[in-house]
């Protein structure tokens, strides 16, 4: 299946379980915590091919990844794996997680940003760049700093749905573009 189709796929999920933990006193945190859980699980290759199995039953799929997280998971989280394993879409949980963060994030008008550059980028640096974000989108900014020194120089920035290449690599990229 196409990426764009699990995403809209798994959406109604996502939203779903995001409501519920709105409503939860666990809060968002505790859900986001399951659900990663979850997905790391789904994503692993070997218990991906247990829980495809034909001989399990959905409800004997869904007790088996419940039973991995036993005391991580309450019952309506064991219900939410039980209506997942019935109409066959555990293997979504990593998007339905991924669906999850996002809407936790707007919710709480939080952003994370992944920023790379070729060289170790000092505190300094990264509080301007954290100023200067904080302001232009009014969000709360989480910056995670990478190295690639295949960038040669500059950054790549990317968050959500966007990304400003301002690297070396990603100029030299665009002008042999050009030169073509």
């Amino acid at each position: 299946m196409a990426e764009a189709e699990l995403a809209t796929i798994a959406r109604p999920y996502a939203r779903a379980v995001f409501s519920v933990a709105l409503d939860s006193p666990e809060g968002l945190s505790t859900w986001s915590n399951r659900l990663n859980l979850l997905a790391g699980a789904a994503s692993d290759e070997k218990l991906a091919e247990q829980l495809d199995d034909p001989k399990l039953s959905s409800a004997e799929a869904a007790s088996l990844l419940a039973s991995l997280f036993a005391e991580e998971l309450n019952d309506t989280a064991r219900n939410f794996l039980s209506v997942l394993a019935s109409n066959g879409r555990l293997m979504l949980l990593p998007t339905i997680a991924g669906q999850f963060e996002s809407l936790k994030a707007q919710h709480e008008k939080t952003m994370r940003v992944t920023l790379a550059s070729a060289f170790e980028v000092t505190e300094a640096e990264q509080s301007l760049l954290e100023n200067a974000l904080r302001s232009r989108l009014q969000r709360d900014i989480e910056i995670e700093t990478t190295i690639d020194a295949n960038l040669l120089g500059g950054v790549l920035i990317r968050t959500e749905d966007t990304v400003i290449d301002d690297s070396v690599r990603g100029k030299l990229d665009k002008l042999a573009g050009i030169l073509r």
